[in-house]
C-alpha cells in the first residue's frame, strides 16, 4: 500500500491542510514517501462515515448483495465503517455465526464491517441470543437488534437491556407494535392510505413502542437505540427522554428526510420501505430533530432487494431501498444546502455519533496525525442525476434513480487505502 500524499484540502472547520498518510495513519506531509498524490483543491475532507444501520444479506440473500458489493457501495457514498444487520440466513445469533460473518468481512470488504447480533433466537422475539458470548468472541459484538421485527415481548426487550448493560452493549429496536400496524400495513395511515386501498400504517404504532422503551431502558439502565425513526410523535418521544436522562439514541434515515408518501401514489414497490414514508409534517419534524441533535445520527437502513422480491403488488413486495451511495448527498441537498447543518454537524451525525454507539476505536476519529487514516474528499457543488444502473450495489431498488441530486464523494481512503476515486 503506497503512502498518499492530499494537498489543498479544506476540513470542516474551514481550515486548510495538506494530508500525508502512511502505516494506515495520519502523518506529516513531509514523512510520506513514493506517494500516490491527491489534489483536493476545493474540496473538503471529513473524516470517514459511519453507518450504523447496513443489510449486506450475505450469508444467505447474496443474489441480492454481497459483503464486497455493499462495500463498495459504501466507499462510493464516503463510508468507511458499516454496522451489519443481523436478519441473514442464518441469523447472526451465535458466536460461531457473528465471527463467520467478521471472517468473511475481513477477507472481502471494502469498509470496515461492524457486526450486529440479533436479540433474539432466529430473530423470534422470544429467547434471548448468545448475546454474551457474541460479545466475548472474535466478532466483538457491541450492538444487538432483531431490525425488521420489533421486540415485542416487553420482559424480552427488558432482559435484554438488562443483560445488554453488563457489557456496556446497545439494543437497536425496530419499533413497530404489530397490533396497530401488521404484517400487511405497508402505508402511512392518513387519507393517502385510504384512496390507494393500502393498509395504513399509523405513527403511533411507531411513537407507542419507543414511549414503551424508553420506561424499560430507564428502569434497566441499558443503552436504547431506535431505528429510522420516521414520526413527529416518536420525536417528541425521544426529545421528553431524552430530558429525564434516559440513555437513548435515535437515527434517520435519507429517505425518510427526502421523500414522502406521495412517491407512493404511482404504487412503484420501490417506495415501499418499513417504516413506510410520511407525510410533510413528519419530514420536517425528523429534518429538524436531526438539525438540533434530538436524532443523534444518520442511518441509511440501506436494503437491497432482488428483482423477483420487489416485482410484486405493492402490498406483497418486500419492503426497502439502497441507501449507501446517495446517503451524503441527501443530507447535503435538505439539511446543509438548506441552513440546518454545518459541515461540523455532517461529520457528528455522519461520522462521530455513530462511532460513538458502538464504541468505535479506529472510525469517527479527527483528521490529524497519528490518527486512523479514514476520510471522504467532498465535493460540495458537485451534482449529477442519479442513475441506478451505476450503482454498485447488486440490487436496482434506488429511490432516487433519476433525481438530480448533489454527487459529493470524490475519493474515500478507508485505513489508509483508497477505495473509491473518480
Amino acid at each position: 500500500m503506497r503512502d498518499l500524499l492530499i494537498t489543498g484540502a479544506q476540513l470542516a472547520d474551514g481550515t486548510s491542510a495538506d494530508l500525508g498518510v502512511s502505516n494506515g495513519h495520519f502523518v506529516a506531509p513531509s514523512d510520506v514517501t513514493d506517494a500516490e498524490r491527491i489534489d483536493a483543491d476545493g474540496l473538503l475532507a471529513l473524516p470517514g462515515l459511519v453507518d450504523p444501520h447496513t443489510h449486506l444479506r450475505e450469508p444467505g440473500r447474496e443474489d441480492a448483495e454481497t459483503i464486497a458489493t455493499g462495500t463498495l457501495a459504501a466507499a462510493r457514498g464516503g463510508y468507511t465503517a458499516v454496522h451489519a444487520m443481523a436478519n441473514l440466513d442464518p441469523v447472526t445469533d451465535t458466536a460461531e455465526a457473528a465471527e463467520y460473518l467478521a471472517a468473511l468481512a475481513a477477507r472481502t470488504a471494502n469498509a470496515e464491517v461492524i457486526v450486529i447480533g440479533s436479540v433474539t433466537k432466529g430473530l423470534a422475539g422470544e429467547q434471548l441470543s448468545e448475546m454474551g458470548l457474541m460479545n466475548r468472541s472474535a466478532a466483538a459484538v457491541r450492538m444487538f437488534s432483531d431490525d425488521g421485527r420489533c421486540v415485542m415481548d416487553p420482559l424480552v426487550m427488558r432482559r435484554a437491556l438488562t443483560y445488554a448493560k453488563t457489557f456496556d452493549a446497545v439494543i437497536a429496536q425496530h419499533s413497530q407494535d404489530t397490533r396497530l400496524a401488521g404484517p400487511t400495513a405497508c402505508c402511512h395511515e392518513s387519507e393517502i392510505s385510504g384512496r390507494l386501498g393500502l393498509a395504513g400504517w399509523p405513527a403511533q404504532a411507531e411513537s407507542a413502542i419507543i414511549a414503551r422503551d424508553v420506561e424499560l431502558a430507564q428502569l434497566s439502565g441499558g443503552r436504547l437505540h431506535v431505528c429510522h425513526i420516521s414520526t413527529a410523535e416518536g420525536v417528541e418521544v425521544i426529545r421528553w427522554a431524552k430530558a429525564r436522562g434516559v440513555n437513548v439514541t435515535a437515527e434517520v434515515t435519507p429517505h425518510h428526510l427526502y421523500l414522502g408518501t406521495r412517491e407512493v401514489e404511482s404504487y412503484d414497490t420501490t417506495f415501499k420501505v418499513n417504516p413506510p414514508l410520511r407525510t410533510d409534517e413528519h419530514i420536517e419534524a425528523v429534518r429538524a430533530a436531526l438539525a438540533d441533535g434530538t436524532i443523534d445520527m444518520v442511518g441509511t437502513d440501506h436494503a437491497p432487494h432482488a428483482p423477483q422480491d420487489k416485482d410484486h403488488p405493492f402490498d406483497i413486495a418486500l419492503p426497502g431501498m439502497i441507501g449507501l451511495e446517495q446517503s451524503l448527498a441527501v443530507v447535503i441537498e435538505v439539511m446543509v444546502d438548506a441552513g440546518r447543518l454545518d459541515w461540523p454537524g455532517v461529520v457528528d451525525r455522519m461520522s462521530a455519533a455513530p462511532a460513538r454507539l458502538t464504541r468505535l476505536a479506529t472510525q469517527g476519529r479527527p483528521i490529524a496525525e497519528g490518527e486512523p487514516a479514514n476520510l471522504v474528499l467532498v465535493d460540495p457543488s458537485a451534482r449529477a442525476v442519479v442513475d441506478r444502473d451505476a450503482s454498485a450495489s447488486k440490487s436496482r431498488n434506488n429511490p432516487y434513480h433519476g433525481r438530480d441530486l448533489p454527487d459529493p464523494v470524490v475519493a474515500t481512503v478507508w485505513a489508509g487505502k483508497v477505495t473509491h476515486r473518480r
